[in-house]
């Protein structure tokens, strides 16, 4: 029943996150969130804004998270815009720089975010085919005369990385139209473009702080453009909510921000971790596809992807599958501790010697 439901949104198909199971304790790989702790420097920020200025506003333009993120990147502040996570800041760009006449393009196997949103704003879309083996089809995205292309760097689900000179081609063969790369993942092994930013008119980049900083659960995200891009940002969100972004959460985001050596420490950590469970399901048989990102994604010749689902959830672990055509027969498995991926490891190999 969608009684009362406006014309725009009864057919709609929205995006839906990964479990968030509260009947019982499972090892978590399922949502690529970060294994390690926030930042303690983080932690003591957020504690110290708990008080009597919670009865105040925080400020609209988030001018002390902004800075440690300009800092952080070498930019000047007015090239950052800060948002509630980066899936608002996707959704705020959908809105701000593609137009429902002209066709926006992302890859078929990407974020499944970005069919939701541009659905939502009634934008028109083509789905661009990954090669046989997921790699980013470039070529295709460099064709030019589109109304904006969107990127994930790494990709999602695949966790496969493009290298800054294929982006290169992308934003320069599209002039015309912004380029938004989302790169969620990027701290674990890619190459960020957020240093093409003063470069590129056309480019917005797009980071959150829920992965390689571990504040999945305070909701801070951010996109690096040009003054000009930044301005549109801010005008989508002053149309809606000035206030996206809380006291605790500009605190915690921008200590976290400034704690260099405990973030790069623990992204090293996932990565090690991530290459050890690589080698080790490559050893059971499994393909295993070069990942740069907090996950790998896996798939095995003899055993179904969804018998795999099901029979680690049996045995507390939880991973992602997804019901699309081309990967319904693999596994997209987040890196948690080496303690949690050494479980995972025993519990597929008994799944594997079973009959």
């Amino acid at each position: 029943m969608k009684k009362f439901w406006s014309k725009r949104i009864r057919d709609m198909v929205p995006y839906v996150p990964g479990e968030q199971p509260k009947d019982r304790k499972f090892i978590k790989l399922n949502t690529n969130e970060n294994p390690y702790p926030p930042s303690p420097k983080a932690l003591e920020a957020i504690r110290a804004a708990v008080g009597d200025g919670l009865r105040l506003y925080p400020d609209p333009e988030c001018a002390e998270l902004r800075d440690a993120i300009a800092e952080y990147h070498g930019l000047p502040s007015d090239m950052v815009f800060a948002g509630n996570g980066s899936d608002e800041i996707l959704a705020f760009c959908f809105q701000a720089f593609f137009d429902p006449d002209r066709t926006i393009l992302f890859p078929d196997i990407t974020y499944s975010f970005y069919p939701v949103y541009a659905a939502y704003f009634g934008l028109t879309f083509r789905e661009v085919p990954l090669d046989g083996d997921f790699g980013m089809p470039v070529a295709e995205l460099c064709r030019g005369g589109s109304g904006g292309v969107v990127v994930a760097n790494p990709n999602a689900p695949t966790g496969r990385a493009i290298e800054l000179h294929a982006l290169r081609a992308i934003l320069e063969s599209n002039p015309d139209c912004v380029v938004l790369v989302d790169e969620a993942y990027v701290d674990f092994g890619a190459q960020s473009a957020a240093g093409l930013v003063p470069e590129y008119d056309n480019l917005v980049v797009v980071h959150t702080l829920s992965k390689s900083r571990s504040l999945a659960g305070l909701r801070v995200g951010y996109a690096l453009g040009q003054p000009n891009l930044t301005a549109a940002l801010r005008c989508v969100r002053d149309s809606i909510n000035s206030y996206t972004v809380d006291r605790l959460a500009q605190a915690g985001g921008a200590a976290a921000m400034r704690d260099r050596a405990y973030f790069e420490a623990t992204a090293a950590k996932v990565q090690a971790t991530r290459e050890r469970t690589a080698a080790r399901l490559r050893e059971l048989g499994f393909t295993v596809y070069p990942s740069a990102a907090n996950f790998i994604f896996i798939s095995h010749p003899d055993r179904a992807a969804r018998a795999l689902l099901a029979g680690l959830r049996e045995k507390g672990v939880l991973v992602r599958w997804f019901d699309r055509p081309r990967i319904d027969n693999y596994l997209r498995v987040s890196i948690g501790t080496d303690e949690e991926m050494d479980a995972f490891c025993a519990a597929v190999q008994e799944l594997l010697t079973k009959t």
